[in-house]
């Protein structure tokens, strides 16, 4: 304050405008902190605005749904390559959960993102398990009317099985397919289900 001559409010503003960029961290009672810099804080702080984009612009949506289909497709044979035992046996556990949950389309869809997560986070760079994390939270709400469709959570489960099996034989070409053939179904679908609610033949 003494420093720029300036009154308590206009410190308080500016701590309240770093502390949402997520540079700071402000706790009660104490003096606020820089905060701990991380991709995954970065990322979320821009989730709000990346939503607000996706609902207003069909080009941007396209675009992230591509660079989602090359990011996943790179991750699923890169993850065929280096996969661990441990590793298989968590995304194993991942699609029995994933399977116990085909009642419950809330439960599927959070165990959805939980085997992609899991297939980003065997390559073991911060920086892919992070974005992979983003896109599919900031993709998340346009797919979530799909997984209501009868009989789409066996095809779904189907699909990641064989996405599974060719990881864990060590497959990179097989599982590099399989996602890809995943991903532009579940894109096709989406745009059949979009123009389905807005009126559109599908």
């Amino acid at each position: 304050m003494t420093l720029y001559g300036v009154g308590r409010p206009a410190i308080r503003e500016a701590m309240q405008s770093l502390q949402g960029m997520g540079l700071i961290e402000v706790r009660h009672g104490e003096r606020p902190r820089v905060a701990e810099a991380s991709m995954d804080s970065a990322l979320e702080q821009m989730s709000l605005t990346m939503q607000h984009i996706l609902s207003h612009s069909g080009t941007t949506l396209e675009h992230l749904k591509e660079a989602r289909l090359g990011l996943e497709t790179y991750l699923a044979g890169r993850a065929a390559s280096v996969r661990t035992e441990a590793q298989v046996d968590q995304i194993r556990s991942v699609l029995s959960a994933q399977r116990a949950a085909r009642p419950d389309p809330v439960k599927f869809m959070h165990l959805d993102g939980a085997f992609h997560q899991s297939i980003a986070d065997i390559c073991g760079n911060p920086l892919y398990s992070a974005v992979t994390r983003a896109i599919f939270d900031w993709l998340s709400v346009f797919h979530v009317g799909t997984v209501r469709n009868p009989g789409l959570e066996d095809l779904t489960l189907s699909e990641h099985e064989d996405i599974f099996d060719a990881i864990s034989g060590g497959d990179s070409a097989r599982a590099a397919n399989a996602m890809k053939d995943h991903l532009l179904r579940s894109n096709k679908l989406y745009h059949q289900s979009n123009a389905r609610g807005s009126g559109q033949p599908g």
